[in-house]
Parts: C-alpha cells; sequence; structure tokens
C-alpha cells in the first residue's frame, strides 16, 4: 500500500529549498508518494513529486512535513489540522519553536518517519467569529492565538471583554490576545503573559498596553469562552489569527473565542521535557553570570 506524504517548504529561500529537494527525494525513494503544494513545485524542480492545491491538499496523507520556520510551520497546520494528519516540523529558521527537529536531524527525522518511529501529540486549538452589522460572519481557527487589535497607530482601542458570559473588564489598549498553551510561548509572551506547558489544557487573554488599573494577563478553563466588543465608538480595530489570517472589524464588532474542535497533531520524535525547550530555544542562563555553585 503506497505511503504518502505532504511537503510543504519556503521556497522563496535557497537552503530550505535545496533540504526539502533532499527529503523529498529520500521519501520517494523509501516507497512514498510526495505532495507539493503546486505553486511550489516549480522552484522545487524534483521530478516524481505531485502537485496539490487547495485546502484537501493533505487529504490522506501519512504525515505533513513543515521545513522553514514557525511561519511555514503554521501555513502547514492549515492543511494538515481539517486532514487530521500528523505534522512534523524541521526548524531552518531562527527560533522555531513550533519544530520538533533540528536542521542537522534531519536525516535522522526522514529514517524515523520512514519507520514510523515517532509518537503524535495532540495540540489545543481555537475556534474564532466574529460579528458586525452589515457585514457576513467571520469564520476563522488558531493555533497559537486570535488577537483583537487597533487598526490605527495613533489611536487607543475600547473593548469589553466577557468570560463565561459574565462582563470581565472595559479596556482602554492597543488589543488583547487571546492564546492557546501552544501560543503561550509567541504573541502572547511577548505581550507579558505567561508561559504554560503544551500539556496543560487552558486558555490565555492578555491585554496589550492596557490603560488599566486591572490588566494582568489571565488564564482560564479549557472550556471557557471569550468575548471581545469593540466599542461602538472606538477607532477601527482587526483580527488577526497566528499573525496569518487578518480581518477588518468595525465599531460594534464582537469577537467569539473558544476551543477548537479540531486540534493539530503534532509529531513528536523523541520527547523531551518542556523546561529543556525552553532553555534551548530562549538561551536561558541555567548556569548565571555567576557560573554554577560548588
Amino acid at each position: 500500500m503506497s505511503r504518502t506524504a505532504l511537503l510543504v517548504t519556503h521556497t522563496g529561500r535557497r537552503r530550505s529549498t535545496e533540504h526539502a529537494r533532499t527529503v523529498a527525494a529520500d521519501l520517494i525513494a523509501a516507497g512514498f508518494e510526495v505532495r507539493v503544494i503546486a505553486e511550489e513545485a516549480e522552484d522545487l524542480d524534483l521530478p516524481g513529486v505531485v502537485p496539490v492545491s487547495g485546502m484537501t491538499a493533505a487529504e490522506g496523507a501519512e504525515i505533513v512535513f513543515a521545513l522553514g520556520g514557525d511561519g511555514t510551520f503554521l501555513r502547514a497546520a492549515d492543511l494538515a489540522r481539517p486532514a487530521k494528519a500528523p505534522l512534523l516540523g524541521i526548524n531552518l529558521g531562527k527560533v522555531g519553536f513550533l519544530a520538533e527537529a533540528e536542521i542537522h536531524d534531519l536525516d535522522l527525522a526522514v529514517r524515523d518517519v520512514v519507520s514510523r518511529d515517532y509518537t503524535v501529540d495532540e495540540r489545543l486549538t481555537l475556534d474564532v467569529r466574529a460579528e458586525f452589522e452589515g457585514g457576513p460572519t467571520i469564520e476563522s481557527w488558531a493555533l497559537n492565538e486570535a488577537s483583537v487589535e487597533k487598526g490605527e497607530r495613533a489611536q487607543m482601542l475600547e473593548l469589553l471583554v466577557d468570560v463565561d458570559g459574565r462582563p470581565l473588564s472595559r479596556y482602554g489598549c492597543d488589543g488583547v490576545v487571546c492564546a492557546t498553551p501552544t501560543g503561550s510561548t509567541a504573541y502572547a509572551f511577548s505581550a507579558g503573559g505567561p508561559v504554560v506547558w503544551p500539556e496543560v489544557e487552558a486558555l490565555l487573554l492578555v491585554p496589550i498596553s492596557a490603560h488599566a488599573l486591572f490588566s494582568r494577563p489571565l488564564v482560564t478553563a479549557p472550556t471557557s469562552t471569550f468575548v471581545i466588543t469593540v466599542d461602538p465608538f472606538t477607532t477601527l480595530a482587526v483580527l488577526c489569527c497566528d499573525g496569518r489570517r487578518v480581518y477588518d472589524l468595525p465599531p460594534g464588532a464582537r469577537v467569539t473565542v473558544q476551543r477548537g474542535a479540531l486540534p493539530v497533531r503534532i509529531v513528536r520524535l523523541r520527547p523531551r521535557p518542556f523546561t529543556d525547550r525552553l532553555v534551548a530555544k530562549f538561551g536561558l542562563p541555567v548556569q548565571g553570570w555567576r557560573g554554577g555553585r560548588s
């Protein structure tokens, strides 16, 4: 029976393209049908791959490879999630927090996939809905975060936040980030939110530069629902999901964020403690400036 893999990469970068060719050739040699995004096929210039397009590109695939940085990973997650296909990230970027393996692990990662020597974790996602008078309902999703932010640099945004059907606070702010544990090390982290271990089932709400006495980041139950209402008399806002899908929100718009119906399935090759990942990715000074103690 034929095995199928989808390969997603950043073909605008020569190094990424070269590594993608290597992975594709190795998988084909191992008997895989290798799919590539149609728009990337010409740049890869590799005989034997199958160009695919649309949101069904990963349908029926045994695994999806994302070769690049976190942006490439999130793009691949868009395709892997509806197909329920496991997603393996190989970091060719800088931090690559979402990736499972680094470039020097590339050959080993391919061998592990060929031999089916890996496990799969399920990561909590967000379902996002935006409604406003006179416009269509917007439906989206996020693996890392959904944020409601001001659309005009010079003006403050007025937002009312409800949690589980009850009003929490009205913020004059630059915006609000709703994040998953996976996204706690992304935008929510830079806005001052806590780092949450990915095994923890929870949702995060982090105000951005809020002019308020109470503007602490919040961690809620995974069953919670956030409703963010753009004040009718405030400036324009934007809804941004994973930094990829951006929608304009007029005054009075209402954004609902809750746990996603579909998780993202992420491949783990050699599981290691999340603490080690934090130390490695952020370069944390475990020795301290004085060095270790005797």
